[in-house]
């Protein structure tokens, strides 16, 4: 791109001009070269400069011109963690949608934080994909902006936190898989019943840990906070975890762990403690992952429809890319576009019974 060319397109409502890249470079005091290698995410620019660069190019609502022509056949699909088995779920519910459509699918990991750094939103703007997906995360405010300005459509799966009324995400119903979970086990006539959580910061896990109460205000029992363990979804947390409750002298009869990871790590638990499942421990996971069903005794879990889950994401992240493409040849206003990309799905867990709930002990 060179600074005679025009680059982008103003948009204010429903006008439209043709703007270069020497009016934008005016007021940012650079010169049109660095606005190009902003533009096309270079990385030989100065922090500031491309702050500032970046901030005019969001203030007067630019957009790149063709952005579909310019697309890799690309899908970035982004993970806080990149090492179980519930991530091979949903791969290969982005790789479904993205084989059929003709596209390759990039992974990335932000090395177990909520949001991607700043190198990667600039290799993502440099690839520019037809969409982002990003799992159990996030995007700054800068990192927003970086991929509104390259006109990358983005998709939040199972945000981390409140993704915000304008960010598509595509989610589960967590808080009535945590309510299905625990009403089982009172249903069962189990009274003290624990729970491992997930990490705080995480809106799935808050829900849960949300329906796991409610079940038990519902059947008339207690929330003792000291059955409430702090997890992190990994194997070794339930574990842990698993063998400070069950080494309590009130020790549960049942525990609810945030996810199925965790629950077979309170299976080892059990083991090492010589307590069978269900005779004296009953179980009850939470994703419903391949192995829930190869484990012994097979794990009673809930049900989270992963690959289901990243369809929906893939889909939705590139009809949003398809919206904004129409949108551009009509000359619409970003407000327009932003509003019609803030979409919320749910989808819906369900209960899936195994082997390792039942009633609990006599007398326990």
């Amino acid at each position: 791109m060179t600074s005679s060319q025009p680059a982008e397109t103003r948009t204010r409502g429903r006008s439209a001009r043709t703007a270069t890249l020497a009016e934008i470079a005016r007021e940012a005091g650079v010169s049109a070269p660095t606005v190009s290698k902003v533009l096309n995410g270079r990385a030989d620019v100065a922090p500031a400069t491309r702050s500032r660069v970046e901030e005019l190019l969001r203030a007067h609502g630019y957009r790149r011109r063709r952005a579909e022509a310019t697309r890799s056949p690309l899908i970035d699909l982004v993970f806080h963690e990149l090492e179980s088995a519930w991530a091979m779920e949903v791969i290969r519910g982005v790789e479904n949608v993205a084989r059929d459509a003709g596209l390759s699918v990039v992974l990335s990991e932000s090395a177990g934080r909520l949001t991607p750094g700043r190198t990667w939103a600039d290799q993502v703007a440099a690839r520019r994909p037809h969409g982002v997906i990003l799992v159990l995360s996030g995007l700054d405010e800068s990192g927003r902006a970086l991929l509104t300005s390259r006109s990358i459509p983005f998709v939040v799966m199972d945000p981390a936190g409140d993704p915000g009324t304008d960010v598509p995400s595509i989610g589960a119903t967590n808080w009535q898989g945590g309510l299905a979970a625990t009403r089982h086990l009172v249903e069962l006539g189990h009274t003290r019943i624990g729970a491992i959580s997930g990490p705080s910061q995480m809106m799935c896990s808050r829900a849960r840990i949300g329906g796991y109460r409610a079940a038990l205000e519902a059947g008339g029992l207690p929330v003792d906070p000291g059955l409430i363990m702090a997890g992190d979804f990994h194997h070794e947390t339930g574990y842990r975890q698993g063998l400070a409750l069950l080494r309590r002298p009130d020790r549960p009869t049942a525990v609810f762990t945030g996810n199925d990871l965790q629950a077979l790590g309170l299976y080892e638990a059990a083991r090492e403690l010589g307590l069978r499942i269900p005779e004296d421990l009953s179980v009850v996971g939470f994703d419903d992952l391949p192995v829930a069903r190869w484990v012994g005794p097979p794990l009673t879990t809930v049900r989270q429809p992963l690959t289901e889950m990243a369809e929906a994401a893939a889909r939705l992240v590139l009809d949003l890319g398809k919206s904004k493409s129409k949108s551009k040849s009509k000359g619409e206003g970003e407000g327009e576009s932003t509003a019609a990309a803030a979409t919320r799905v749910e989808l819906a867990t369900s209960l899936v019974v195994r082997s390792s709930t039942a009633p609990p002990p006599a007398g326990g």
